[in-house]
């Protein structure tokens, strides 16, 4: 028995809801969609997007109706596209992805041409049908994949199709918003009494059209939701979940008999969950002996985490269950995140460790929503140990930048479904706050021609380590280097050595021996700006507005530190007083200390999380704070000849 049909397998009998505005089902939307193939001149001769300048490319319209035809959800879609220029080209590559390795849903009647304007005259050049691919994603999942022809800066590209699916119940979402702005988008949408369903609408702007009314054939509501000149999305700093900000109406159907315990136990029985827990791997008798010589359980977890994590490479896949299933994934060393987590809780679960099952939803797959049980909410499994009421571990072995005492930092502050594998308990864990640190040091030198040179020290802790083990070895050394040389312009790196690469429990340790260019100095002034190769360059909350939380995710301290040589020659004429401020709330703490120490200026700032997260309500303050802490960062040192 397959995943997605227990998500499909509930049917409700109870009342449609809310309740309709008016006794008609002849109401004409009045948006500016046209029929497949009737396009206005003044679309072809449109040179850019009226709202937003600086598109490459802009959805003209995008309708979706969905009505029933007795027992099957039809919902017809069109969708137009502008290309304003050679770089919003890609828009012709379309891939829609959908449940069609069992027929779950099914796309038909695919249509789609390009439409040019040459002098005066339009063309229409339709895609060939055999240029529609079907690709086979894994067992739950297909994809209809095809690529419009004769596509240049002016085309307008359209298709069509239908989407189905046999399961009234599985009523499609609708989305207003993507990456690129769209002028119009319209939702049609018609319900029947069988099913009882919730809206949810997430719209930031004004709606165009928002009307609800009665059918009385066959019985039920129509809801039309239609939003205009809708901005291209675009992710903001440090948000939250960043896919529960596009502007949309989702549909959640009310199921009375279904529970988070009814989940679990039905993925305890799965064969691409439950049951792959207890396949037996090749060889596995080997390294649960040398797990069972450990003494303690942090020695057998650390032992056999760093196993799994340093045998399986990750296939980039987040599943909720097994797609070739553990044995299979275990010979090949690759798998999806769950296959990969099965083996651990497999081996540990041998070892005589107390293991459990930890359900989840993540970040980039949106916000899990505890009060409408639903296995498509959930999007990956880990592990998790519980030591004590206090303490445990939350295992993932897919990221070998992972580490097995610390909660993954990806997964920090989300409420997880954990339960064991006699399906008697059952709990949501909201997986604790971890805290990062990052010491970073400089000493250097300033020369009369406005040059420092010197070295700079970066000692990091967890999460803060990550992030730099991470960079680097996904860069390379070179890369990793000139990186660091690009956002700290004037700099050159002239040596580099790192400690502590390999041991994930020490704090990594980072040497760079540098020559950095300062304001090239005048005949009485040489300028010094202090904040230099801190990581603090780019105030990343100068927009006015924000529609997300912020979301630093973990408890960051920060503690740099500088003594810089004073030429000879000159002497301090301006320097920054010593200054400190704070949230209200003592969310983020900022302290400035300079001073001049015998020829030398000293600086030390300290910046200090005791919050992660803050709503978007408390979105101006955040602004505001950053805005002194950055003047305050970057408030230079006057030097003045002698």
């Amino acid at each position: 028995m397959l995943i997605i049909t227990f998500a499909l397998s509930y049917a409700v009998k109870a009342q449609t809801k809310p309740a309709g505005k008016t006794d008609s089902a002849k109401v004409i939307s009045k948006g500016p969609t046209q029929e497949f193939g009737k396009i206005d001149t003044s679309d072809l001769k449109m040179t850019s997007c009226d709202f937003e300048k600086d598109a490459n490319a802009m959805v003209l319209f995008d309708k979706g109706t969905v009505y029933y035809k007795f027992s099957t959800v039809v919902m017809e879609r069109h969708k137009r596209i502008k290309i304003f220029n050679d770089n919003g080209k890609d828009e012709a590559n379309i891939r829609l992805e959908y449940y069609g390795t069992h027929h779950d849903e099914e796309i038909l009647e695919v249509e789609a041409e390009t439409i040019n304007l040459n002098g005066k005259l339009i063309e229409y050049t339709a895609i060939d049908k055999k240029s529609i691919y079907t690709e086979v994603i894994d067992k739950e999942k297909k994809a209809i994949i095809f690529t419009f022809p004769n596509v240049k800066a002016g085309s307008v590209i359209e298709f069509k199709y239908k989407l189905t699916t046999p399961y009234s119940y599985n009523y499609p979402d609708w989305y207003f918003q993507s990456t690129i702005p769209t002028r119009y988008s319209e939702f049609d949408a018609s319900f029947i009494e069988d099913y009882e369903f919730n809206f949810f609408k997430k719209v930031f702007q004004p709606s165009t059209i928002d009307t609800t009314m009665k059918r009385t054939s066959p019985k039920g509501i129509r809801h039309i939701w239609a939003l205009s000149n809708i901005k291209a999305y675009k992710e903001e700093p440090f948000m939250d979940y960043p896919e529960d900000y596009l502007e949309c109406v989702l549909l959640k159907i009310f199921h009375q008999d279904r529970t988070w315990i009814t989940i679990g136990k039905f993925m305890l029985q799965a064969d691409d969950f439950g049951k792959q827990a207890i396949e037996t791997l090749d060889k596995e008798n080997e390294i649960i002996a040398k797990a069972n010589e450990l003494k303690t359980d942090d020695e057998k977890i650390a032992f056999l985490f760093n196993t799994v994590k340093t045998r399986m490479k990750w296939n980039k896949i987040d599943r909720c269950y097994t797609i070739d299933g553990v044995k299979k994934a275990w010979v090949k060393g690759t798998g999806n995140s769950t296959e990969i987590n099965l083996i651990l809780y497999h081996l540990l679960n041998a070892a005589n460790v107390n293991t459990r099952f930890m359900l989840l939803s993540t970040r980039e797959y949106g916000k899990l929503d505890i009060e409408y049980p639903s296995v498509t909410q959930l999007n990956k499994a880990v592990v998790y140990c519980p030591v004590d009421t206090l303490k445990y571990y939350v295992l993932d072995a897919s990221n070998q930048y992972n580490s097995y005492n610390e909660t993954p930092f990806d997964l920090i502050g989300i409420n997880a479904l954990s339960f064991d594998s006699d399906g008697k308990n059952f709990r949501f864990v909201p997986l604790k706050n971890g805290a990062a640190r990052e010491v970073i040091l400089i000493n250097g030198s300033i020369s009369n021609e406005g040059k420092l040179e010197g070295n700079l020290q970066i000692s990091s802790s967890s999460y803060s380590r990550e992030k730099y083990v991470k960079r680097y070895n996904d860069l390379g050394e070179k890369k990793y280097i000139d990186q660091m040389q690009d956002e700290n312009k004037g700099l050159k790196i002239t040596s580099l050595k790192m400690e502590n690469l390999q041991v994930d429990t020490l704090p990594l340790s980072q040497s760079f021996d540098f020559k950095f260019n300062l304001t090239e100095p005048d005949d009485a002034y040489m300028y010094f700006n202090p904040n230099q190769m801190t990581g603090f360059h780019d105030n990343p909350f100068l927009s006015d507005t924000r529609v997300s939380n912020i979301d630093f995710g973990c408890l960051y301290s920060y503690s740099i530190n500088g003594r810089y040589k004073i030429p000879s020659g000159y002497k301090v004429d301006v320097i920054p007083k010593s200054a400190g401020m704070q949230m209200p709330d003592k969310g983020i703490t900022f302290k400035r200390f300079v001073a001049e120490d015998e020829g030398d200026i000293v600086i030390h700032y300290t910046i200090d999380y005791k919050r992660s997260v803050f709503s978007k309500d408390e979105y101006p303050g955040i602004r505001d704070f950053y805005k002194k802490m950055y003047e305050m960062l970057n408030e230079q040192i006057v030097l003045k000849k002698l």
